[in-house]
C-alpha cells in the first residue's frame, strides 16, 4: 500500500494469542468484521456462539452477562443502561393492552412512575398490592394479570415480605412473577431457588447493576436474569428491537468490581446492622426499619429467607423520625451530617442519606409505620464509629438529640 494512512488502518500486525491477566479484555465496537458473506449470513448472536453488531454482544458483555447469571443463580442475563431500563423492558415484553399488572405498594418509585405514565398510556392497567399481605395480592389477581412485581426488601421502608407466599401465589394463578433483586443483589437469597428441595422461584430477576455489582458510584447499568429459555427469547427479542446497549467501560468497571461484590456486601451489612442498632436507642427515632431487627415489619420472612439471618441484609436503613419533630428540623439534621452526602442511589463507598415525603409515595400510610418524616441511609465503607459520630452530632445541631 502507497499511502500511509491507508497502510495504518490496514495495517497486517495481529498480536499473538495466549494473552491472559486477571482482568478480561474490553472490546468495543459497532461494526464486527465477517470473512465472507457466508459467513455474516451464518451468523446467529441470539445464543452468543457468535457476533454480529456491536450492539448485540461482544467478548466483554458476554462475559458480563454469563458472570451475572452465575451471581444470580439463573442461566440467561441480559445488559441494560439502568436498572430502570430493566423495568422497562420486563414490561415492555411482556404487557400489552389491556393486560394488567400487580406491584408492591412500597416499590421502587421509578416503576410505579413508569406504570403510571407510558404503561398507562398504552392501555396497561396497573394495580397496587399490600406488600405484607400475600392475601391482598391473591385477591387482586384477575384473568387480565399478566404479570406480578415483588421487592425484597421493599423501597424506602424495607419491609420483607413473604417472598415464598407471593411467588407460589403467582405460580398456582400462571401469573409470571418479577423480582426487583437490587437489594439482595444475588447474595441475600437465591430468587430462583427459594426453598431448598422445591422447584420454587421467581421467573425474571430485575437487578441494578448500577448498586452493589458496581460497588464504585460510577455506573449506571441493569440487568435481567432468566432461567426459562423461552421467556428470555420474549425478553432478548424487546431489548433488541428497542436497540439497548451498555458501553465496553462501564461493562469493565462492573467486571472488575464483581470479585469482591461478596466482600463489599458484608462490610455494608454488618455496618448497617451496627447503626441500625444504635438508632433504635435514639429517642428522636419512633421507629428503625431494616429487616435484621426483630421488630421491623417482615423480619421473620427475611430471617426464614435469608439462612437465618447468615447471608446478609444489605446496606440501607430507614428511620420515622418522631412526629413531634418539623420537617425543617428532619431537613436540618441531613444538612448537619458531614460523612453522609444527601444523593440518590446506594452500594458506593460513601455513605448517603435522602428524607422522603412517604405520603407522596403510598397508596396509604402503612399500619405498621410509625407516623413522622421517613429518612432513609445507605452506608458506605468508612468506619462505623465514625459514622456513628456523624450521625450523633447531627442530632445535636437539628435539636433531635
Amino acid at each position: 500500500m502507497a499511502d500511509l494512512t491507508t497502510g495504518l488502518i490496514h495495517h497486517p500486525y495481529v498480536p499473538p494469542a495466549g494473552f491472559d491477566a486477571p482482568q478480561p479484555g474490553v472490546f468495543k465496537a459497532s461494526t464486527v468484521f465477517f470473512p465472507t458473506v457466508a459467513d455474516m449470513r451464518s451468523r446467529e448472536w441470539k445464543d452468543k456462539t457468535a457476533y454480529t453488531y456491536g450492539l448485540h454482544g461482544t467478548p466483554t458483555t458476554y462475559a458480563l452477562e454469563e458472570r451475572i447469571s452465575s451471581l444470580e443463580g439463573g442461566l440467561q442475563t441480559l445488559l441494560v443502561p439502568s436498572g430502570l431500563a430493566a423495568i422497562a423492558n420486563v414490561a415492555l415484553s411482556l404487557l400489552k393492552t389491556g393486560d394488567t399488572v400487580l406491584i408492591p405498594d412500597n416499590a421502587y418509585g421509578p416503576s410505579k412512575t413508569l406504570a403510571e405514565g407510558e404503561l398507562k398510556a398504552w392501555g396497561i392497567r396497573s394495580v397496587y398490592y399490600d406488600p405484607m399481605s400475600p392475601a391482598d395480592l391473591q385477591a387482586k389477581i384477575t384473568a387480565d394479570t399478566k404479570l406480578v412485581w415483588v421487592e425484597a426488601a421493599g423501597s424506602v421502608t424495607l419491609e420483607f415480605p413473604d417472598l415464598v407466599a407471593q411467588v407460589r401465589i403467582c405460580k398456582q394463578a400462571g401469573v409470571i412473577v418479577a423480582l426487583d433483586n437490587t437489594w439482595g443483589a444475588g447474595l441475600a437469597f437465591n430468587a430462583f431457588d427459594l426453598v431448598p428441595g422445591e422447584s420454587l422461584g421467581v421467573d425474571v430477576s430485575a437487578h441494578a447493576l448500577t448498586k452493589y455489582p458496581s460497588g464504585g458510584g460510577d455506573v449506571l447499568m441493569g440487568a435481567i436474569t432468566t432461567r426459562d429459555l423461552g421467556l428470555h427469547m420474549r425478553l432478548k427479542l424487546t431489548h433488541m428491537r428497542l436497540g439497548l446497549g451498555v458501553g465496553a467501560n462501564d461493562a469493565e468497571l462492573v467486571l472488575r468490581a464483581l470479585p469482591s461484590i461478596a466482600l463489599r456486601y458484608r462490610a455494608h451489612d454488618e455496618a448497617t446492622r451496627a447503626l441500625a442498632h444504635w438508632a433504635q436507642q435514639q429517642a428522636a427515632f419512633a421507629q428503625v426499619l431494616h429487616p435484621a431487627l426483630e421488630n421491623s415489619p417482615g423480619h421473620a420472612h427475611w430471617k426464614a429467607l435469608c439462612v437465618n439471618g447468615l447471608s446478609g441484609a444489605a446496606g440501607l436503613f430507614s428511620v420515622v423520625v418522631d412526629a413531634r419533630y418539623t420537617q425543617e428540623q428532619c431537613d436540618t439534621f441531613c444538612n448537619s451530617l458531614k460523612l453522609f452526602k444527601i444523593g440518590y442511589s446506594w452500594g458506593g463507598p460513601i455513605s448517603l442519606v435522602v428524607p422522603y415525603e412517604l405520603a407522596s409515595m403510598r397508596q396509604s400510610w402503612p399500619t405498621h409505620l410509625a407516623q413522622g418524616t421517613v429518612i432513609r441511609f445507605s452506608i458506605g465503607l468508612e468506619h462505623v464509629d465514625d459514622l456513628r459520630a456523624d450521625l450523633a452530632q447531627a442530632l445535636t445541631a437539628s435539636g433531635l438529640a
